[in-house]
């Protein structure tokens, strides 16, 4: 497969494939990403096509495992910006700043316990990490607030 017939091939296919991309990740720059990775892996495993007139298939089936492997990447990382905030402001400034200082991962599942109401269980779910994790975090969390409230009250 030459070059020429591989820029080709994608130019055709490109409409074809943004919306393969689109229907799975439902994402403009996830999908012109995933785009991406996929011309360039198709690219460099160009010997692996035993036939041209297979192309759309083959080049369809990479993106569909790259989208997965999107999908895989983002669903272990949940950031916090992407929670909205609390509808009430925090009654304490001190509260509010100590509570930024928590490093996020001791952070996120006091304020989805604390401010969104959700049970232990809900937060494992929603982080994907075990329930003794949960209870760990949000322990440590405490301990930490309180160390440090310690400290501003002095």
């Amino acid at each position: 497969m030459d070059k020429e017939f591989f820029i080709r091939e994608i130019e055709a296919h490109s409409g074809l494939l943004y919306r393969v991309a689109y229907t799975i990740l439902r994402n403009e720059d996830a999908c012109e990403d995933a785009l991406q990775d996929t011309a360039l892996k198709a690219w460099e495993k160009r010997s692996s096509l035993r036939e041209d007139k297979y192309f759309r298939t083959w080049i369809t089936r990479i993106l569909i495992n790259t989208c997965y492997d999107t999908q895989r990447k983002r669903r272990r990382i949940v950031l916090f910006d992407e929670i909205p905030e609390p509808s009430v402001p925090p009654p304490d400034l001190t509260m509010a700043m100590v509570l930024r200082s928590l490093p996020e991962k001791l952070r996120l599942p006091l304020v989805l316990f604390y401010s969104e109401g959700m049970s232990y269980e809900e937060i494992a779910q929603t982080l994907r990490i075990p329930l003794t994790t949960v209870r760990g975090r949000i322990r440590r969390a405490k301990g930490e607030l309180r160390k440090e409230l310690g400290e501003h009250e002095a």
